[in-house]
């Protein structure tokens, strides 16, 4: 049975810093990434990474703040977030691929997904 465990989110202060973990068990996956979903809009890539190159990609209301990283051996990827503002606030999902097709940030390249963790960034 596959699963995604997302772990770290939590309220933070503007400026502050949080880690997201989502660890995988079941399979192994080409693609791991993050998406985020505020009240009233769309589900919105932030980063992923993929496992067998290990090249990222990340958002670009993210890039130069927010980093993508992993651990093989623990089947785990993380989501290291610096410098956080308010419009930072939102649920993240952790999403999974068994196959790439090259749309890094669309939901559908995604087949699993985590529960969701809240991120509150107070100003």
């Amino acid at each position: 049975q596959v699963q995604l465990v997302e772990s770290g989110g939590g309220l933070v202060q503007a400026g502050g810093s949080l880690r997201l973990s989502c660890a995988a068990s079941g399979r192994t996956f080409s693609i791991m990434g993050w998406f985020r979903q505020a009240p009233g809009k769309e589900r919105e890539f932030v980063a992923a990474k993929r496992w067998s190159s290990g090249y990222t990609y990340l958002g670009d209301s993210v890039k130069g703040r927010f980093t993508i990283s992993r651990d093989n051996a623990k089947n785990t990827v993380y989501l290291q977030m610096n410098s956080l503002k308010p419009e930072d606030t939102a649920d993240y999902y952790c999403a999974a691929g068994t196959g790439y097709s090259g749309n890094y940030y669309y939901t559908g390249t995604y087949d699993y997904w985590g529960q969701g963790t809240q991120v509150t960034v107070s100003s």
